[in-house]
């Protein structure tokens, strides 16, 4: 495919916005060193390597010679992606399942529960780490700033390892206020002694995860979403053996639960330190003891595995601001999106149309499955974070925006499928008899149903709209726009609720359970909206409707 003519520039810089109105060291190099031949130091200081144009006309030339198109790339990325994906919570269902086949009683789920809850948000906002490196990786790497690419990943990791280290002491110090924040105190004392154990236990892996998260975005960055699914494939198997030994064979219950995925997600950092740092082989990609490059070092040019370590030394503030600003804009971005999902939640148990105890029930319910689905469409957005930052680094302005375009295409289809899969589940009754058996909650959740039903090809496109603008590193702008959504979906649920209010002085009960439904849905028409503004814009990075003037 032929690359687009325009005047050369630098990668994206996730610190610039392209005109918007929206615009405005810890070392773990003992664990998994290098081997003799690496020649990682002299690379990082080397600006030698495949060129811009060289990385043009091997794109061009593997194009020509019948190699994969962009569907296909697509696909390729974004099926092992979903794999990866669903393969983590797939570790505390199995945990769950456990614990709640050999509990006597309700007190060890309900200690996993409110524990989880807190591992869950604690861990989740620092995803960051995966969604900001992709891009900034696979921008320079498309470019042949392989050096850049490198240093990009080692300061990742090193970021991970400690933010990871600070989580980790937090939530062991403040287990017990955060538990009682979670009901622990309503549950009983041996709920709330569960909850502890298992919190402190899993508490031990923060480093662990958020270091997985990191290596997971490198690998991306490098297009490789199969060593991920591999790693952590094998990390789930090694999860479900010790629930066996731990749980069903010992009796140790959430303890055992614990233990089991924290050791789990051990084994799982190592691998990917193991593989970015060239000890160990990769599925795919760049990176991996069994992908040799050549490279400069000493003045003369040696083969070898290419290796991404964390680094003990402060690099120049230069030299981190993209990754700094790109995490700082994903952070607020995702924290001001957990505080909407929390009120929503706080507001289900408010609600007057129906008892409070069966609208947080259908509210817990409808807010799985929408996050069910939310993790299928997040595999396109996987796939769009790479080949767009690809295709961006590589200054192929008609690629970025073909990729862009057949996401797009993917996502209604997705949406439509995942519509219509639910449609089913409710046609025939299995949604609601699946998860409950009280009537109440199945009325709550009927109502819900329809919603998330209609929302899906929208929700869908949100999600591939979020990965192509990650590719193009206009993570300000997304921050930006994510409050604004925000501020417009609240504004919109209390609308709705004065208004219902003044229904109820003629006697009708308002349905708060529905209005917070339909004010996410708000949330998520902004977020599309916004979005959109941003991809068609001429002197944007997209430029999707290719109306940009040369």
């Amino acid at each position: 495919m032929a690359s687009a003519r325009f005047p050369r520039r630098p990668a994206p810089d996730p610190a610039q916005s392209s005109g918007s109105p929206f615009s405005g060291p810890i070392s773990f190099a003992t664990l998994c060193p290098p081997p003799p031949l690496r020649t990682q130091p002299a690379l990082l200081g080397s600006r030698e390597g495949r060129g811009p144009d060289e990385s043009r006309r091997k794109a061009s030339a593997k194009a020509d010679d019948g190699g994969p198109g962009i569907g296909e790339q697509i696909v390729s990325l974004a099926v092992p992606a979903l794999a990866g994906l669903a393969i983590d919570p797939l570790m505390t269902l199995a945990d769950t399942a456990f614990v709640g086949r050999t509990a006597s009683g309700a007190t060890a789920l309900a200690g996993i529960g409110s524990s989880a809850a807190i591992l869950t948000f604690s861990f989740y906002i620092f995803n960051f780490l995966c969604t900001a490196t992709t891009p900034l990786i696979a921008s320079r790497r498309a470019a042949g700033e392989e050096a850049d690419a490198l240093a990009v990943g080692g300061q990742s990791l090193s970021l991970s390892l400690a933010l990871g280290s600070t989580v980790s002491v937090g939530l062991i110090l403040l287990s017990q206020p955060l538990l009682s924040v979670m009901g622990t105190g309503q549950t009983g004392p041996e709920a709330n002694a569960y909850a502890t154990s298992f919190l402190v236990l899993r508490a031990l892996a923060a480093p662990a995860v958020l270091a997985s998260s990191a290596s997971t975005g490198i690998l991306r960055g490098y297009l490789d979403t199969k060593t991920p699914l591999y790693i952590l494939a094998g990390a789930n198997l090694v999860n479900f053996g010790l629930d066996v030994i731990l749980i069903a064979g010992a009796d140790m219950g959430p303890t055992g639960a614990a233990i089991a995925t924290t050791t789990a997600e051990w084994l799982a950092a190592l691998a990917f330190l193991g593989v970015l740092g060239g000890r160990l082989p990769s599925a795919d990609g760049e990176l991996g003891s069994n992908q040799e490059k050549s490279m400069v070092s000493g003045g003369g040019e040696r083969r070898g595995a290419m290796t991404v370590v964390p680094t003990l030394s402060v690099p120049p503030w230069e030299d981190v601001k993209p990754l700094v600003v790109a995490s700082s804009s994903v952070f607020l971005r995702t924290v001001v999106l957990q505080i909407a999902l929390s009120g929503a939640a706080a507001m289900a148990a408010r609600n007057t149309g129906v008892e409070a105890s069966a609208s947080v029930a259908a509210h817990q319910i409808a807010l799985q499955l929408w996050l069910l689905c939310s993790f299928v469409c997040d595999a396109l957005a996987a796939a769009s974070q790479a080949l767009v930052a690809d295709a961006l680094g590589r200054e192929n302005a008609e690629d970025a925006r073909e990729i862009s375009s057949t996401i797009f295409v993917f996502s209604l289809g997705l949406g439509g499928v995942l519509s219509g899969a639910l449609a089913l589940g409710l046609a025939t009754g299995f949604l609601l008899d699946f998860f409950t058996t009280d009537e109440a909650t199945k009325t709550a959740l009927r109502e819900l149903l329809g919603i998330i039903i209609f929302a899906q090809p929208l929700n869908s496109f949100v999600f591939a709209a979020d990965g192509v603008l990650q590719g193009a590193s206009e993570f300000t702008y997304q921050a930006k726009s994510m409050a604004v959504s925000v501020f417009v979906a609240i504004s919109s649920f209390a609308g709705l609720e004065y208004l219902a209010h003044c229904s109820e002085i003629d006697g009708q009960l308002s349905d708060t359970l529905v209005h917070v439904w339909e004010a996410l849905i708000v949330l998520q028409f902004m977020r599309a909206l916004t979005s959109l503004v941003k991809l068609v814009q001429p002197e944007g990075p997209i430029d999707l409707l290719g109306k940009r003037t040369l």
